[in-house]
């Protein structure tokens, strides 16, 4: 994918109103590997109540060293977030694209999550 291309997209799907609908364009994608990895996705995120948020979860299986599955975790944004939080993530996850990147393409600024 171009970065003319990657940019287009990555702004497209930072103006949608939030998770499922910025996921939506992502599986829309006329880059075919975008697309694919968009809609393997699908049904993968839960929504859960921690400390009075609605908070967004990436949520799989895998099999641990015995075999057995385990559920894996991951916060990917809050309800009500701005969609960029999703688009970084999904860009990270899947293509090792670093999230400051994905922000500069949309024309935001990235800041690194406070540790806790």
């Amino acid at each position: 994918m171009e970065y003319n291309e990657f940019e287009a997209l990555v702004k497209e799907a930072c103006q949608q109103e939030g998770l499922p609908q910025a996921l939506a364009i992502l599986k829309a994608s006329e880059d075919q590997e975008v697309a694919d990895a968009a809609e393997s996705l699908v049904g993968q995120f839960a929504i859960a109540e921690v400390e009075g948020e609605q908070r967004i979860y990436h949520v799989t299986l895998q099999a641990d060293e015995q075999g057995e599955e385990q559920e894996f975790v991951e916060h990917v944004m809050n309800e009500g977030d701005e969609a960029i939080r999703f688009v970084a993530w999904f860009f990270d996850a899947m293509f090792e694209v670093k999230r400051k990147e994905t922000y500069q393409a949309a024309g935001k600024t990235y800041q690194q999550p406070k540790r806790s």
